[in-house]
């Protein structure tokens, strides 16, 4: 839990994610000054001012682009949807964009797809301007930092052309927050959250009259538990069926995540994606820094899965010579000297990881995507200072929204957007006392019980937040019946947590979604 609040501190953005990207913020400004009180003269307009949490109307905008090769003319729709308990009593104000295609006269042949990142704490800033919606913040391709100020471009690669779009930012995220009086902790914890955002999909479901189209999510980081824990909740609350749940660089089971004393299987997790920061600095051995990315990632989750895993079971019982053994194999798949992996114990967190590997350049490598290099202010200690791929691309998305909502939707309001919001902690995880977070279980029962639900699991060779083994090994325990397996797959991609800001990335993972809807969305 130390490391994990460490995480906290250190990012100011997320996981995307699960393993903690939440940020702090700063006390509103009321509290900072005096309490006004109105003036008796105050003019009757200002005595009939909005409550701050009332209901407006959504703000629509009409466009056309060039997506997927064709011209599309879209609808945007920015607002929000207020959230009440059975007995009509507003909980909360859910904010959300929405896109649809025009000109469709049947929407039982048009997918919609519900759109959210993670944290938790995240906005859906992440999914919505840098892989899936008609417009994307430019980043370079060459793990560069952009240079301010920040500009967006049309996405030709938007999933706009194969499906509608909502994007959510759950409560207290965006410009969603609960209503007035009510209490922010109904909304911030897994079941929590599930349940607020299930009633979201569910009442945009029905306002908007799309409960005979074909549904999917696509989820971020933490997104990936959420659609996972949504899968189940869908079902058994709503008897929401879906079509294909989307995680991108996600994580379903904490344990593959979490670097702890009595938990091996986070280090097997992490060292594959550990040999493919190597082999991108160019820190391995010649014949393994020959090998294609590809290559080099098999084999290395070939040893992870064998010998050491099979050394980490031991503990201690493991004898001297099988130990120095392990880790000469270990260093030359990470880059780090046998002696480093010795004096760990043959188990190096990603804090140590990323500090040690550019050690000597006094360099560091990022969190979310270690093409991304930090400097640090000095050469010791075992944690880096902070995440540079964070640090690099989260001022960019955070510009880069706040102008496209009233520049080009024309949606404004008061309030700050909260890209990353602080505000959600602390989490409430209480349902998995004395166990690892994990939804793996609630995932498996809605694929049994739906057979036609279908995961495609997207992963980033370079993201050492939510490593690409980690997914795998979810997805090879899961514990699917044999006929049903060959419904969760997964692709991999050269790029970090958010593999989309790198272009060719991109491109594939556009080309692998448009398999993966025409196989999944059943429509005739």
């Amino acid at each position: 839990m130390r490391q994990h609040l460490r995480h906290l501190a250190r990012t100011g953005f997320i996981l995307g994610m699960v393993c903690g990207i939440a940020a702090t913020t700063s006390l509103p400004s009321r509290l900072w000054a005096a309490e006004e009180k109105p003036s008796q003269n105050a003019s009757a307009a200002e005595k009939e001012k909005k409550p701050e949490h009332e209901e407006k109307e959504p703000v629509v905008t009409h466009h056309t682009m060039k997506i997927g090769g064709q011209e599309i003319a879209f609808t945007a729709t920015a607002g929000r949807i207020a959230q009440k308990a059975d007995d009509g009593k507003e909980k909360a104000h859910v904010f959300f964009v929405a896109y649809t295609k025009d000109g469709v006269d049947d929407v039982s042949q048009r997918p919609v797809t519900f759109c959210f990142n993670g944290g938790p704490g995240s906005s859906s800033v992440w999914l919505h301007l840098g892989m899936a919606g008609p417009w994307k913040v430019v980043i370079p391709d060459d793990a560069s930092t952009p240079r301010p100020p920040f500009t967006l471009e049309a996405n030709p690669h938007s999933l706009l052309d194969l499906t509608d779009l909502v994007f959510i930012d759950p409560v207290s995220t965006g410009y969603s927050r609960p209503a007035e009086g009510e209490k922010k902790e109904q909304f911030h914890g897994y079941e929590e959250d599930i349940h607020s955002v299930a009633q979201f999909i569910h009442d945009y479901t029905t306002k908007y009259g799309r409960w005979s189209s074909p549904k999917f999510l696509i989820g971020e980081s933490y997104g990936g538990i959420r659609a996972a824990g949504l899968s189940g909740w869908l079902q058994s609350r709503y008897k929401l069926e879906l079509n294909g749940a989307i995680i991108i660089s996600g994580v379903i089971n904490f344990q593959t995540i979490r670097f702890q004393p009595t938990n091996d299987l986070a280090y097997i997790s992490f060292l594959p994606s550990y040999a493919a920061t190597a082999w991108y600095h160019e820190k391995l051995p010649q014949d393994l820094q020959a090998l294609s990315l590809e290559k080099l990632t098999a084999e290395a989750e070939e040893f992870a899965a064998g010998a050491y895993a099979t050394a980490l079971l031991k503990g201690t019982a493991i004898s001297a010579g099988e130990k120095q053994v392990i880790a000469r194999e270990y260093a030359r798949f990470t880059g780090l000297s046998p002696r480093y992996v010795q004096g760990a114990n043959l188990r190096v967190s990603m804090d140590r990881f990323a500090k040690e590997l550019l050690r000597s350049q006094r360099r560091t490598v990022g969190r979310f995507d270690s093409r991304f290099v930090g400097i640090d202010h000095d050469t010791v200690g075992g944690e880096y200072e902070y995440d540079a791929s964070a640090a690099a691309i989260s001022g960019a998305f955070t510009a880069a929204m706040n102008s496209y909502l009233r520049e080009t939707l024309n949606y404004t309001e008061d309030r700050v957007y909260e890209v990353v919001s602080g505000n959600v902690h602390p989490w409430n995880y209480d349902g998995f006392q004395n166990r690892y977070v994990d939804a793996s279980e609630t995932l498996r029962q809605a694929m049994i019980k739906n057979p036609y639900l279908q995961v495609f699991a997207a992963c980033g060779y370079y993201d050492l937040a939510t490593p690409s083994f980690g997914m795998e090994l979810t997805r090879t325990h899961l514990g699917l019946a044999p006929e049903r397996a060959g419904n969760f797959r997964m692709a991999y991609y050269q790029g970090g947590h958010m593999m989309y800001i790198y272009e060719p990335s991109l491109k594939k993972l556009h080309r692998d979604l448009t398999k993966f809807y025409a196989d999944t969305a059943n429509t005739r």
